[in-house]
């Protein structure tokens, strides 16, 4: 959420920013209800002052005998005409709170003056390439072909468990994916310095609040029945960043960098053709993940460093990638800056998304109540939080066996997943 001063302060920056993000909340419809939210705060706390000083003398009155008297009854009678009041007054302010509270959480965060202005991913910026796209004397097979060929997936069977957009992973192909979250947990942790965390795969409404999910893309979410409403997890930067909601953190033990491997769930919408196929786009897949809290000045910075982290998951498997900057229509509602990496699929002929790293400055912190202390006793302050994908596991799967597939149809296995393969160099029939 972003920080309501901003709002009240600077509506036409708002409004602006509002305008390239696709939003469309009503600016001047939250101005109004905030007005009124405040006045009757004003006027409920004038009221209360007012009771406070009539119970005062009233106090004094019973004390000197005097509890009796047509001063003391007018008294009474004026603090209940308060007592009726403020309830209408509080009334409007509680009605007001929730509609003003409505609209403000449908805010998206303001983008870093870095991000280029755009409504789609047309409109996104390439930084930088990494890896040559490989060259075949074949005409290269997409992923879902490979697979099926090698015994690796079983989409029917997995469309007769629970139906379309959902994989079953199957001998080999299942050693491979389980290979993949190994190897990229043990590079985030023993390199990079994250804690490895096992969260839960379901959590509560305040849980989704606080990342942004809710309340805008309630509908994209797998969900219980009521009475006991709970949500399967669209990513793990859900359960991690909510570890530490409504807590304060000692400043000297920031960064905290966690990562995970969760499930993740999500109703995914397409078209048909070549993304509703195979691995792209499916409604159940797995995913590394990995979460920062950061101080303030330190979230630029400490977002180079998620995205490079991503980066070297590509480089060590070997398959070539492009960093893209997303623009301001294209980036998540509660991001300010957002990186992210697509790798090239031969099979596919195009480019992938395989990570999306991005930080969200004090937006989730403010949701959440994230905060720190620079030092005992200070001051708090919310926590700046980023979010990456390290990476998306069923895409990595798809984007090994498009770049070292062979003309004879088998699929050499990367180098650095070998040895999470009991030294196996090649999958095939």
């Amino acid at each position: 959420m972003i920080d309501p001063k901003i709002v009240r302060d600077e509506p036409e920056k708002i409004r602006a920013m509002l305008a390239t993000r696709g939003s469309s909340v009503d600016i001047d419809a939250l101005m109004k209800v905030d007005g009124i939210r405040r006045t009757a705060q004003v006027k409920v706390d004038g009221i209360r002052a007012e009771k406070n000083k009539s119970a005062e003398a009233y106090g004094r009155m019973k004390r000197e005998k005097k509890g009796d008297t047509p001063e003391a009854e007018a008294l009474m009678k004026s603090m209940k005409e308060l007592d009726n009041g403020m309830a209408e007054l509080e009334k409007t302010m509680t009605d007001a709170e929730a509609q003003w509270m409505h609209m403000l959480e449908r805010i998206p965060n303001i983008p870093d003056a870095s991000v280029p202005a755009g409504k789609t991913e047309a409109d996104n910026k390439v930084l930088r390439n990494w890896g040559e796209p490989g060259k075949y004397s074949f005409k290269p097979k997409f992923h879902w072909e490979l697979g099926e060929t090698l015994g690796l997936m079983d989409s029917a069977r997995a469309a007769k468990l629970s139906g379309g957009r959902f994989s079953l992973f199957t001998g080999a192909g299942a050693s491979l994916e389980r290979a993949l979250i190994n190897f990229m947990l043990d590079l985030h942790v023993s390199k990079h310095g994250y804690t490895e965390m096992s969260p839960p795969f379901i959590v509560n409404a305040d849980s989704m609040r606080c990342t942004g999910q809710l309340p805008l893309f309630d509908e994209d979410m797998f969900k219980t029945q009521e009475p006991d409403v709970y949500y399967l997890i669209p990513t793990a930067e859900v359960p991690l960043v909510n570890i530490h909601r409504e807590e304060i953190l000692d400043g000297s033990k920031l960064p905290i960098k966690y990562c995970g491997y969760t499930p993740s769930f999500r109703r995914e919408a397409g078209t048909y053709g070549k993304e509703t196929r195979g691995l792209v786009r499916v409604h159940q897949f797995d995913k590394v993940e990995m979460v920062q809290f950061v101080k303030p000045e330190d979230s630029f910075k400490a977002h180079e460093e998620l995205t490079q982290n991503a980066e070297e998951v590509l480089q060590l498997l070997g398959i070539p990638y492009r960093v893209m900057l997303l623009s301001t229509g294209d980036m998540s509602s509660a991001s300010i800056k957002t990186h992210d990496l697509e790798a090239w699929m031969p099979g596919m002929n195009a480019w992938m998304e395989i990570s999306s790293c991005s930080t969200c400055g004090d937006y989730q912190a403010r949701r959440g109540q994230i905060r720190f202390r620079r030092e005992k006793g200070g001051k708090t302050e919310l926590v700046h939080t980023l979010n990456g994908s390290g990476i998306a596991v069923g895409r990595t799967f798809a984007a090994v066996l498009e770049n070292f597939q062979n003309e004879d149809g088998s699929v050499t296995v990367p180098e650095a997943l070998r040895p999470f393969l009991k030294g196996r160099e090649k999958i095939s029939l």
